[in-house]
């Protein structure tokens, strides 16, 4: 008998111009609830910086409290693959080291050398790195909605953090630069996870190597540690010291971490990065609402630009077509099971 070749069969792929608008839609409202729980953070811990812990012992917490409570995702990745961490350990070693600890700490050492401000401009440049990479990997331009979002989305920001006066210091530049591409590869790790990596066991994983990194930088003395036993105010209000960090790691970052890496496969990792923006406009609210630190008038139009941004990109995102196809051919009838 004579064996016919196998038919093809045709699959879908779904990339970023391959996602439903309904499933664009739920990783767009996990994204901003994602921003929003991310932007929590600084206005809690900053009291505890300056009531005297250090931010090694505050990153060690933080990262800590927040992999205990995505652990679950990480256990059963383990136990449905016992190879789990061999064939993944890699990406969760650099999602840890890039991402969740390189990001930070860059950040704040940056933060140490210029104004916050600055340092808050300079990495969230981020979505402007992600849309020229893909340029470059893709060699086709961006549409001209993406660049007239980008630069809108960008003005805005300027806006929002409000930079004048700032002094210039190349370290702090190149600091600050090193945190933008951090936040760069987070998006870019996170769009790719799926069944076989998922987005929560990355996540856990991932914090877990930032702790024991940081806690490893501590231990050896390259960066100061110090957790005193202290009370901070919040509008005249004083509570406990670990109040504000059992917050800020149990909820703000294991919320944050995984309602992000979950948004980006559904939104795509360009249109997640500019949704991220708006992480400094909860922050503001943040601070507002916590340390008394009302917004001047020109950072709420820096806030609707930023909104008018991200749009844009979002138009870009749902205008691109949607779906490619690939032809593959079934395995031959009775082929031994390859899994």
């Amino acid at each position: 008998m004579t064996q016919t070749a196998p038919l093809p069969v045709i699959r879908p792929i779904v990339g970023e111009a391959g996602r439903s608008s309904h499933g664009r839609g739920v990783g767009v409202l996990m994204a901003v609830a994602s921003a929003l729980a991310f932007s929590s953070s600084g206005p809690l811990v900053k009291p505890l910086l300056e009531a005297g812990w250090s931010l090694s012992a505050a990153l060690i917490v933080r990262m800590g409290l927040a992999a205990l409570v995505l652990s679950p995702a990480l256990v059963r990745a383990v136990r449905r693959e016992r190879a789990f961490v061999r064939r993944h350990g890699l990406a969760l070693l650099a999602f840890g080291l890039i991402p969740v600890a390189g990001c930070q700490l860059l950040f704040f050492s940056a933060m140490q050398r210029m104004p916050v401000a600055v340092a808050l401009l300079i990495q969230y440049l981020a979505p402007v790195f992600l849309v020229g990479f893909v340029w470059l990997r893709t060699r086709r331009a961006p549409s001209r909605l993406v660049l007239v979002g980008s630069a809108v989305a960008m003005a805005g920001l300027v806006l929002v953090v409000d930079i004048s006066g700032a002094r210039f210091d190349l370290l702090g530049t190149l600091l600050a630069l090193g945190a933008a591409l951090c936040v760069c590869v987070y998006f870019v790790m996170s769009e790719r996870t799926g069944d076989d990596l998922p987005p929560l066991a990355l996540a856990s994983g991932g914090l877990v190597v930032g702790a024991l990194f940081t806690g490893l930088l501590a231990l050896v003395g390259i960066l100061p540690f110090a957790a005193p036993d202290v009370t901070v105010a919040f509008r005249g209000i004083e509570v406990a010291g670990w109040v504000p960090l059992l917050w800020v790691g149990g909820v703000a970052t294991s919320v944050g971490y995984a309602l992000g890496v979950m948004a980006v496969p559904r939104t795509g990792s360009r249109l997640a990065s500019f949704i991220g923006l708006s992480e400094v406009l909860f922050a503001l609210m943040f601070a507002w609402l916590l340390l008394a630190e009302t917004p001047a008038p020109i950072q709420f139009l820096g806030g609707a630009l930023i909104l008018v941004g991200v749009v844009l990109v979002r138009m870009d995102a749902e205008a691109t077509p949607a779906v490619t196809t690939l032809a593959e051919p079934l395995p031959a009838e009775g082929a031994p099971d390859s899994r």
